[in-house]
C-alpha cells in the first residue's frame, strides 16, 4: 500500500497530510510511517515488509516483552500469535491492533503479577523442599496453566528469600569466627522474616518502576522491535533518550553538580562532583536530603518518594538558570540553597594518563569512548585529547605508550580518524562504504606525528567501532601491537535523522517526537577486510574471563553480514618482530600464576553461566554457595599490588590537581590500581620486547 503521510523528496522526506485530515491520524501513526519512509530511504539494507519480516518482528517483539516467560501464560501468546503474520500489513495501513492488544495485556499482567508476590510473601516457605528454580528465561516454555505460572512466581521469590537468608546467616557466621558478635544474634524465624520483608519491599520497586513505564514508552519499545530487524544498532530515540544519548557522546551535561541515591524514599547527595556549580557554591554536601526542588522563585516541589529520574530531571537545567533545594543537613536542620547551574564534566568520559615503571618507563592512556562535542566552543574531542595525554608522556621521558580500549564501545568516527593520525604520517585509515556501493576513504591528511615510538593497542570483547577502526589501521600498517582478545565485532555506521524537523507547522501538538538512529554505511580496514562479526584478532592474545562466552555482534539479533572490498593504497612501516614478541609472551604466560589463574577463572564462570539451574533447598543453596565463594577465594591475588611494577599520575596532572585533595585523592586511587592490573602489567612487558618502532616506512 501506498504510504499516506511520507513522500521522497531529494533524498529527505516531508510530510504531506492537511489540516483538514489531522483528526483522522494518531500520532503512533504519523511516527512509525515517518519512520518507514526514513529507514527504506536512508539504510543501507532497506527490508521487504512482507510475512517473513512479520514473522521476526513478532519474534522479537514477543522476546522483549517477557523474555523471563514471568508474565504471560501460553493462552496470552496464543492470542498474540494471531498477528504473526499481520505485523506487515499493520505497518503498511498504519494500524496499531497487535501493539494495542500486547499492551493492554503486559499493563494487566504486571499488576496480577504485583498482587502475586504479596501474597506468595505473606508467610514463611518450606525451605526443607529439594526443588529447583529455573533463572533462563530461554530455556523454559511459557506456563499452560494460570496455577503452573504461580509456581513459577513462588520458586522465583522464594529464591530471592533463600539468597538473603544465606547472606544474614554468613555474616553472623563471620561475626562469630572474628570474635566480634553482634549485640543479639537473630534467630532463624526473625532472619527469615527479614529476608522476606527485603524481597517484599524489592520488588515493589521494581513493580514501582514498571507501571510507571508509560503507553508511549511501550510504543518506543514496539517500533524498535521493528528497527531492531534492520540491524541491531538501528534505533528510534524518544526526545529524552536522544538527550541521554547526546550527553554520553559529549561527556556534559547542565546542571548542577551532585551525584545523588535513592535510600529510603529519600534522595541523598553522595558526592560533589569537582568544580562544579554545587562545589563553587559551597553549601551543598555530600550526606544532605533534597527534600524540595524549586525553579528560582517559583513554588518548590516536594521530591520524597518521588523516582530519583523525575527528582534529577528537575535538579537538572539550562546553563545559566537558578534551583532552590531545600535539604534536610545531617544534624536536622533545613536548609534553603540556591545554585546556578552550569556545564558539568563527567571527567570519567575522558582520556587520562599516567606513568608505568617496569624496568622502563611506559605512558599508560586510558580511553573510554571516542567523544566529541561540536555544540560548544572549548568542548572535549577525544582526538584532541590524546594529542595533549601523548604531549605530557613525552615530557615525562616514556620509551613507550599504551592506549588501552578496552571496553570502549565506539563513538565518532572522525575523531578516530584524527587519532590514528597521531601515530603516523598522512595515508588512509578506513574506509566507508555506502548503499549505492560507493567508497570513500578517509584519510589523515596531517603529516604531524605526535608518538613515533613503540606502541601498544589493548583491545577485549568489548572494543567496538571506532576503538576497532584504530586497532585495525595500527595493525595492517604494522605501526604497533595490538594485545587481548578478539574484539565485538561492529564495522556499521550509524546516523541520526531529526524527525522533527520534518512534521509541518500544523503537527507542531506532536513535538517532540524524537529521531531515529539509522546504519547508513559500513566500514572496512585499508587492507579491504571488515570488522563486522569478525572484528579484530589481536597479535597477542591474552587469557581472558570471558574467552569461553559467546559475545559480541554475531551474538546479537540481526546483524549485517561480513563482506570485503579492495584494499586501500598504504605502505606498511618498519616491520616489528611479532615472533620475538609472541615468543617472549607465550614462556611468560607459562609461567605466571595470575594468568593461570584467569584460565581456570574462565572456564568455571562458563559452567557457572551454563548453569543455570538453583536448588531451593536451604542447606543445599547454602553448601553450593558456600564452594562458590570459597572457589573465589583463589582469585584474590588477582587484585594484588603487581611485584616490580608501579603506576602514578603525570608531574603535570599532580601539579595541575593539587589544590582540590579530593579529585586528587581520586585520581591517584586510580593509578594504584593500574599496579594491580595483570592486562596492563604484560602489555608493558610485551612493549619491552618490541625493536625499536620508528617511523621508518618499510620499502
Amino acid at each position: 500500500m501506498q504510504k499516506k503521510f511520507l513522500l521522497p523528496l531529494l533524498a529527505v522526506f516531508v510530510l504531506t497530510i492537511s489540516s483538514f485530515t489531522l483528526f483522522q491520524f494518531s500520532r503512533n501513526q504519523i511516527l512509525l510511517d515517518m519512520l518507514m519512509s526514513a529507514l527504506n530511504q536512508a539504510h543501507y539494507s532497506p527490508l521487504t515488509i512482507n510475512d517473513d519480516f512479520s514473522e521476526k518482528a513478532f519474534k522479537l517483539y514477543l522476546k522483549n516483552l517477557d523474555f523471563s516467560k514471568k508474565m504471560l501464560t501460553q493462552a496470552d501468546v496464543d492470542a498474540l500469535s494471531k498477528y504473526r503474520k499481520q505485523i506487515d500489513d499493520e505497518v503498511n495501513n498504519g494500524t496499531f491492533e497487535f501493539f494495542e492488544l500486547s499492551y493492554n495485556l503486559i499493563s494487566k499482567r504486571i499488576k496480577e503479577k504485583e498482587q502475586w508476590s504479596k501474597e506468595i510473601l505473606e508467610k514463611p516457605m518450606d525451605y526443607t523442599i529439594d526443588e529447583e528454580y529455573e533463572s533462563d528465561g530461554e530455556k523454559i516454555k511459557y506456563a499452560t496453566t494460570e496455577a503452573e505460572l504461580k509456581n513459577e512466581w513462588r520458586k522465583w521469590l522464594k529464591y530471592q528469600v533463600v539468597a538473603r537468608i544465606d547472606e544474614s546467616l554468613t555474616a553472623q557466621e563471620k561475626a562469630d569466627t572474628a570474635g566480634a558478635k553482634p549485640a543479639v544474634k537473630k534467630s532463624f524465624d526473625s532472619l527469615e522474616v527479614d529476608a522476606r520483608r527485603k524481597t517484599l519491599k524489592a520488588n515493589q520497586d521494581w513493580f514501582k518502576r514498571l507501571n510507571k513505564i508509560t503507553y508511549k514508552d511501550r510504543f518506543s519499545a514496539y517500533i524498535n522491535t521493528i528497527t531492531g530487524l534492520y540491524d541491531p544498532h538501528t534505533e528510534y530515540f524518544a526526545p529524552k533518550d536522544k538527550k541521554k544519548f547526546d550527553q554520553s557522546m559529549s561527556g556534559q551535561f547542565e546542571g548542577i553538580g551532585a551525584r545523588l541515591q535513592s535510600k529510603d524514599g529519600f534522595i541523598r547527595v553522595s558526592e560533589i562532583i569537582p568544580g562544579s556549580p554545587s562545589a563553587k557554591q559551597g553549601e551543598l554536601k555530600a550526606g544532605d536530603e533534597i527534600h524540595k526542588v524549586a525553579q528560582g522563585s517559583a513554588e518548590p516541589a516536594d521530591v520524597t518518594n518521588m523516582e530519583m529520574d523525575e527528582a534529577i530531571e528537575l535538579i537538572k537545567g539550562r546553563k545559566g538558570t537558578e534551583v532552590k533545594l531545600t535539604v534536610k543537613k545531617p544534624d536536622g536542620s533545613f536548609k534553603v540553597i540556591p545554585i546556578i547551574r552550569d556545564i558539568i564534566e563527567i571527567e570519567e568520559t575522558y582520556a587520562k594518563s599516567a606513568v608505568l615503571e617496569n624496568k622502563k618507563k611506559i605512558g599508560y592512556i586510558y580511553l573510554p569512548m571516542f567523544y566529541a562535542d561540536f555544540t560548544r566552543n572549548g568542548a572535549h574531542r577525544s582526538a584532541a585529547d590524546m594529542r595533549k595525554e601523548l604531549e605530557k608522556l613525552k615530557r615525562q621521558g616514556v620509551e613507550g605508550i599504551i592506549v588501552d580500549l578496552r571496553d570502549n564501545g565506539g563513538g565518532s568516527l572522525q575523531e578516530v580518524v584524527e587519532m590514528a593520525g597521531l601515530f603516523i604520517p598522512k595515508g588512509p585509515i578506513v574506509q566507508v562504504k555506502n548503499k549505492k556501493g560507493e567508497v570513500n576513504v578517509m584519510e589523515d591528511k596531517n603529516s604531524d606525528v605526535v608518538w613515533d615510538g613503540p606502541l601498544a593497542i589493548m583491545i577485549n570483547h568489548n572494543s567496538a567501532s571506532a576503538s576497532e577502526i584504530l586497532a585495525a589501521a595500527i595493525q595492517d600498517y604494522k605501526r604497533g601491537v595490538i594485545v587481548g582478545t578478539q574484539s565485538f565485532g561492529k564495522g556499521t555506521v550509524q546516523s541520526f535523522i531529526e524527525l522533527d524537523q520534518y512534521l509541518l507547522p500544523q503537527f507542531d501538538t506532536m513535538r517532540p517526537i524524537g529521531s531515529v538512529k539509522i546504519t547508513m554505511q559500513k566500514f572496512y580496514r585499508i587492507n579491504g577486510g571488515a570488522t563486522q562479526l569478525k572484528g579484530v584478532m589481536p597479535d597477542v592474545s591474552l587469557p581472558d574471563i570471558y574467552a569461553y562466552i559467546d559475545m559480541g555482534e554475531k551474538d546479537l539479533e540481526y546483524p549485517m553480514p561480513w563482506d570485503e572490498i579492495s584494499k586501500a593504497a598504504y605502505e606498511e612501516y618498519k616491520t616489528i618482530n611479532y615472533d620475538k614478541v609472541k615468543k617472549a609472551n607465550t614462556e611468560r604466560l607459562k609461567s605466571s600464576n595470575a594468568f593461570k589463574l584467569i584460565e581456570t577463572e574462565s572456564k568455571e564462570f562458563k559452567a557457572r553461566r551454563d548453569d543455570t539451574k538453583y536448588n531451593l533447598k536451604l542447606a543445599t543453596y547454602r553448601a553450593e554457595t558456600k564452594e562458590m565463594r570459597e572457589k573465589n577465594k583463589r582469585y584474590e591475588e588477582l587484585k594484588h599490588d603487581i611485584k616490580g611494577f608501579d603506576a602514578a599520575l603525570t608531574t603535570i596532572d599532580n601539579e595541575a590537581i593539587a589544590s582540590d585533595t579530593v579529585k586528587l585523592n581520586r585520581e591517584k586511587k586510580w593509578a594504584a590500581n593500574l599496579k594491580k592490573d595483570n592486562y596492563i602489567y604484560e602489555t608493558s612487558n610485551i612493549l619491552l620486547d618490541m625493536n625499536d618502532n620508528s617511523m621508518t616506512i618499510k620499502k
